[in-house]
């Protein structure tokens, strides 16, 4: 201390009382905004309504638990730093995805952008965000091991449906090969969405360990000791199914909820006949969203259906406004790779993809009731990639042509087939003889190893959705799969005629959404048997499958 007193700090002068008042009515004008305009929002009737938008300008990030091995993916990506800093913030797919599920549970969900070159081009709606929280919440609440889930299971010990209920569910089954089930499953979830039904998922053996659980705080797998058994014995013709329901006529006009079995089952499977096709028709739809609790078994990706259901045309289009991106934020909303699955799609991903400039993904797939020798369909499939120069031509020794200019350029082939030979004489003939462009070309084709045929199938769609470019077997749903996730055009080897391959080889796709193979004949607005790729501007058929519906901008 050196003696000195202490200074008191001088006293600001008061505000003269005419800025006092200024200051008091600004005040007042602030609270009176903060609390009415909530009230205001809420009053507010208009579709998607304001209080969903609004939640939307919010930025959210989600909390990352393992860095380290984030951040060696990524430094192990050969995009450019300014595109990867980009992917980082779109890490939760422009709020497609919610921050709520821990990064160290599923990798895969927060890691998958790092593998493409760019963020996806297609942002997904306000509307669409928003209605996938509200489902995670219904989700939460009446999910497995909720006592409303318990008290809903008891439903089915009744002959009838209850009437209103306070959760309604959706059960799928798995049918036919994993690309079929993975179509399927996103168009029964876009159902469940859409009728405010709990989606829950009937998981086999060979399904067991493949994905990650998608909604926050609750699981979507169906639990042991369902009271319907045989859940993937359900066929056409089963007492419970809702065309035999109407067959049987107990399904009457205007009938009550509670005069309703309750359950149903659906079958949307490729031999759905008219009874079960009217699942497409909107007084059917009313009739089912009466019946508690629905199971459903399909193998087809049957979303263009739903486009056709009058009273999901208003829902639809907000949440998808560009339709032909349904598949692709619904698919990379659902499916995440467990982690033991996504260990080995990165493995693969860093050894043998990730070196390359630019990545084709190749999906050849043959079909026993179209039949073409292997020799055929490559002379189709190496005239559509040169025809359209997505790969270049090799050099013939006899020619006396000039070449290009040689280029420094690689790309990398990933050829998935269940025959191996096509990629063998790929790689035959670019190891052989140099491109005419001078870039080096590599093809690759993921080993089955000891893997499970569904982990196997799972490992390959992934990593032709990291491509830049796909050429797909038309009717192939993996490739529909994985270009679906890409979010690209796909190139469409068309069907071989007579054993034969056709000219033209291929075609690109007008829209990335796959197709709905096996669309019912039967119009419910005309109420007669039509076309119903003439019925709505977005709902046409598919380039590779000529009868069936696809969805387009």
């Amino acid at each position: 201390m050196d003696g000195k007193p202490a200074m008191r700090p001088p006293r600001r002068p008061p505000l003269p009382s005419s800025k006092r008042s200024a200051v008091w009515l600004v005040g007042l004008l602030v609270a009176l905004c903060f609390f009415t305009l909530p009230l205001l929002l809420a009053l507010s009737r208009g579709r998607p309504n304001l209080s969903d938008v609004s939640k939307m300008s919010i930025s959210v990030t989600a909390r990352h638990e393992d860095e380290t091995s984030t951040q060696a993916e990524a430094n192990s990506d050969p995009a450019a730093p300014g595109i990867r800093e980009q992917r980082d913030r779109d890490r939760l797919l422009g709020g497609l995805l919610s921050p709520d599920i821990s990064e160290s549970t599923c990798h895969s969900r927060y890691r998958s952008s790092l593998h493409r070159k760019a963020p996806s081009p297609h942002s997904p709606s306000p509307y669409l965000v928003s209605r996938l929280r509200k489902y995670e919440a219904l989700h939460r609440k009446c999910g497995p091991g909720t006592l409303f889930y318990k008290k809903s299971l008891m439903q089915l010990t009744s002959a009838h449906s209850m009437g209103l209920v306070d959760c309604n569910y959706l059960v799928w089954a798995p049918s036919s090969h994993l690309g079929d089930r993975v179509l399927s499953m996103a168009s029964a979830f876009l159902y469940a969405l859409l009728t405010r039904r709990v989606f829950l998922v009937h998981v086999t053996g060979d399904m067991a360990g493949l994905f990650c659980e998608p909604f926050p705080g609750a699981s979507w797998e169906l639990p042991s000791g369902f009271l319907v058994p045989n859940l993937t014995q359900l066929h056409r013709g089963s007492d419970s199914s809702y065309g035999n329901l109407l067959r049987a006529n107990k399904v009457p006009a205007g009938v009550r909820g509670e005069s309703l079995p309750s359950y149903a089952y659906v079958h949307l499977e490729h031999d759905h006949q008219q009874p079960d096709q009217l699942f497409f028709c909107d007084d059917d739809q009313t009739v089912l969203s009466k019946v508690n609790w629905l199971i459903l078994r399909s193998n087809l990706y049957f979303t263009p259906g739903l486009f056709l259901v009058p009273q999901f045309e208003d829902e639809l289009r907000w949440m998808f406004p560009a339709r032909s991106t349904t598949f692709h934020h619904i698919g990379r909303y659902l499916f995440h790779p467990s982690n033991k699955v996504w260990d080995v799609i990165t493995r693969y991903h860093a050894s043998y993809m990730a070196s390359y400039q630019e990545k084709i993904g190749l999906e050849i797939t043959t079909f026993a009731w179209n039949p073409v020798p292997p020799d055929e369909y490559l002379k189709q499939i190496t005239a559509c990639t040169s025809q359209e120069k997505i790969l270049p031509d090799v050099v013939d020794p006899a020619s006396s042509v000039a070449h290009e200019e040689v280029s420094a350029a690689s790309k990398a082939v990933l050829v998935s087939s269940a025959q191996p030979e096509y990629a063998e004489k790929l790689k035959s003939m670019y190891y052989e003889h140099g491109t005419v462009t001078g870039e080096t070309v590599g093809v690759l084709q993921p080993g089955a190893g000891k893997l499970p045929k569904n982990e196997k199938a799972l490992v390959e769609m992934f990593l032709q959705s990291f491509c830049d470019v796909s050429v797909v077997s038309g009717w192939s749903t993996v490739g529909y799969v994985g270009h679906g996730l890409a979010g690209i055009k796909p190139w469409l080897l068309l069907p071989p005629s007579n054993k034969t391959a056709v000219d033209p080889p291929c075609v690109q796709a007008a829209s990335m959404d796959p197709c709905f193979h096996a669309p019912p004949s039967y119009d419910c607005r005309a109420k007669k048997n039509g076309d119903l790729g003439a019925v709505l501007r977005h709902v046409r058929h598919c380039e590779d499958v000529g009868s069936g519906l696809k969805l387009f901008d």
